[in-house]
């Protein structure tokens, strides 16, 4: 065995411990915190956004055995508006969520006392439409969609969802849907339930 001098077992525990001090240090200096964890994100919503308009729940029913959506409509004047409201929203303020394949009923009524009135779905494009055309799905409208039904008059009608996509649900006596008079239909394939989404600030 070979005798090694003290000074020389001294310096090479000095420089073992070093060796081990270094491996157990971590790389970013001990005065910075340690990154922080991202925020969680938010749950998704399931069903319809909460609003200030107490309405907003009342006029859709879901039949969820019958995979059916009950709509209530109901054009209303309002002053200094620059268009009919329908339950008290334009312009795509509320936006319906229907299920793909899911049957949508509608009744809907005008209670505007001076001019006359119509819905009509149909696809979303570029812009809104002049007056209504033909519908997006078989059914999806009232009768005299151009003409309007006169203040008073009911409809009702019954249609399938069967195509996914983004829809207005729009009067379509002319000139009227391009002033604001729509809502927004959303057919959505993720969706398990319909439910209606309030965009008014």
């Amino acid at each position: 065995m070979i005798q090694l001098p003290l000074s020389l077992h001294v310096t090479a525990a000095a420089a073992l411990s070093a060796v081990v001090a270094c491996a157990g240090r971590s790389q970013a200096p001990a005065s910075e915190p340690a990154p922080a964890e991202p925020p969680a994100a938010a749950p998704a919503r399931q069903g319809p956004e909460p609003s200030g308009n107490p309405d907003s729940r009342s006029w859709l029913v879901v039949d969820s055995a019958g995979r059916t959506v009950m709509l209530t409509l109901e054009v209303t004047a309002s002053p200094g508006a620059p268009s009919a409201l329908i339950n008290g929203y334009r312009a795509g303020e509320a936006r319906i969520v229907v299920p793909l394949g899911w049957t949508v009923k509608w009744d809907w009524r005008s209670a505007d006392s001076t001019t006359p009135h119509s819905l009509v779905v149909m696809v979303q494009r570029e812009k809104i439409p002049l007056e209504g055309g033909r519908p997006s799905f078989s059914n999806a409208m009232t009768r005299m969609v151009t003409e309007g039904l006169r203040p008073g008059q009911n409809d009702q009608t019954t249609f399938a969802a069967e195509e996914a996509g983004w829809y207005w649900m729009l009067c379509g006596v002319p000139g009227h849907a391009i002033t604001g008079e729509w809502l927004e239909l959303r057919v959505d394939p993720e969706a398990r339930l319909p439910g209606v989404v309030i965009r008014k600030a």
